[in-house]
């Protein structure tokens, strides 16, 4: 603990010299691109969809040139991160690139494609530890419950809506965003090109939901107990399973901390009294019994066809897929497939059809491009990153700094098996990582 605790005395160390060293201008800017970063990476499909629907391509990788200008910008402020993970992750990825072009499926494309993921968004994570503070962190929460309200209207609608309403548009203007989900009711996709995006939405919106009904004084009551509802409702809408493990996962993490320090525990109280009353409140009402019913069959189908709902749809979706990954990979290549190719734009550039080339699992993906021994670096750098936040984010609980353990909740599975092939996952792996990073910071 000595050591962790000396680490995050580095930390602030070294974000009080850069913020009081740099060109004031030159950390304005970059804090300004990592909000951009947050706002395309919510809106970047309602821009694909609704907006520039002939420019869905492009956009699918917007947030990639803007990763390039923040990295350039931190660099220039003398403060980019070389550290063990970005260096490892750079090594690792640069070998599979070479490995690509040399014995895999030799597309620089999608190669290029698969290589971003490795040398762009993930050394963003440190820079936005590095630039947010606590206080940022704690204002885009309060951004994120704001933008709650509305989403829920928006989600709503495309629950409601047939496929063929505009709500319900497709990326490019073709098709329909709407994902299989039961009693003819579709999976709605909200402001993002596909159904997970609302799925990492209402998942990050949780944690924030909770810390603001436990620190006191930091929030408006009123668009709390609204955002509170509007996360409620969005559990049967989004026909999600994923969301409701992800939201009691979350709750399950107050609980700890609740043991840890019982002073919230009166706080505790007041927030269950109101979602017991929100839930009475919308528990009768034709719109959510409906929800409720399409989520309970939802839930039935995909349990019978995964064999049941713990062993299939928890074990095998998540440590199944971790344990296959490696137990599968005797005829996978040293050096892998070629990287990218497990994307879906990698397979629609190879192949001309979207589809899983490699594996739809996260680890699976990783081993199958990149072969059994780098993908096991990456996935090792991955676990080593994850364990070294949830080891600082339970040691600031003591510290009454909670933040960062409500953030771990999301951002731990995030982190360690999120499926960074689709790029409203990347975004969301890249932002929750920052995110824990800068609210280890103490709160001034």
């Amino acid at each position: 603990m000595q050591y962790f605790n000396a680490a995050i005395s580095s930390q602030n160390r070294f974000m009080h010299w850069a913020q009081n060293s740099v060109n004031p201008v030159l950390f304005r800017s970059l804090r300004t691109g990592i909000w951009l970063y947050f706002f395309l990476l919510l809106f970047e499909g309602a821009l694909r969809k609704w907006v520039f629907p002939g420019l869905a391509t492009p956009l699918l990788i917007v947030r990639s040139p803007l990763a390039i200008w923040i990295l350039f910008r931190a660099w220039q402020a003398g403060f980019f991160p070389l550290n063990g993970y970005v260096l490892t992750m750079s090594v690792a990825a640069g070998f599979s690139f070479i490995a690509t072009m040399l014995l895999g499926h030799g597309d620089p494309v999608v190669a290029a494609y698969g290589l971003r993921i490795f040398l762009l968004h993930f050394p963003l994570i440190f820079v936005i530890g590095q630039v947010f503070s606590h206080k940022d962190v704690v204002k885009l929460g309060k951004i994120v419950l704001y933008i709650s309200i509305p989403m829920i209207l928006i989600i709503a609608l495309q629950f409601f809506s047939p496929q063929s309403a505009w709500i319900n548009e497709g990326v490019g203007g073709t098709g329909s965003a709407g994902f299989g989900g039961a009693l003819g009711f579709y999976r709605p996709s909200g402001t993002f090109s596909f159904t997970n995006g609302n799925t990492l939405f209402w998942s990050l919106s949780a944690p924030f939901v909770i810390y603001f009904w436990l620190v006191p004084r930091q929030f408006n009551r009123l668009i709390l107990a609204a955002a509170t509802a509007a996360l409620l409702l969005a559990i049967p809408f989004s026909i999600s399973r994923a969301l409701l493990l992800q939201i009691g996962i979350t709750m399950f993490f107050a609980l700890f901390i609740l043991m840890r320090n019982p002073n919230y525990l009166s706080r505790a109280l007041v927030a269950s009294v109101g979602i017991v009353l929100l839930i009475i409140l919308f528990s009768d009402t034709d719109m959510v019994q409906t929800g409720m019913e399409v989520l309970t069959a939802r839930f039935e189908s995909a349990s019978r066809a995964e064999g049941g709902l713990v062993e299939g749809t928890i074990v095998d979706r998540f440590l199944g897929g971790l344990i296959g990954a490696i137990t599968n990979s005797g005829d996978i290549p040293l050096l892998g497939y070629g990287m990218g190719m497990g994307t879906q734009a990698g397979a629609q550039l190879l192949t001309g059809e979207t589809g899983y080339l490699i594996a739809e699992g996260e680890w699976g993906r990783l081993i199958g491009e990149m072969g059994l021994f780098l993908g096991l670096l990456v996935i090792g750098v991955r676990l080593l990153l994850v364990f070294k936040m949830g080891l600082f984010s339970l040691y600031e609980i003591g510290k009454r700094n909670i933040l960062p353990w409500l953030l771990f909740s999301f951002g731990g599975i995030t982190i360690l098996v999120g499926q960074l092939a689709q790029p409203t996952a990347l975004g969301f792996f890249t932002l929750i990582g920052g995110l824990i990073l800068s609210s280890l910071k103490k709160a001034k």
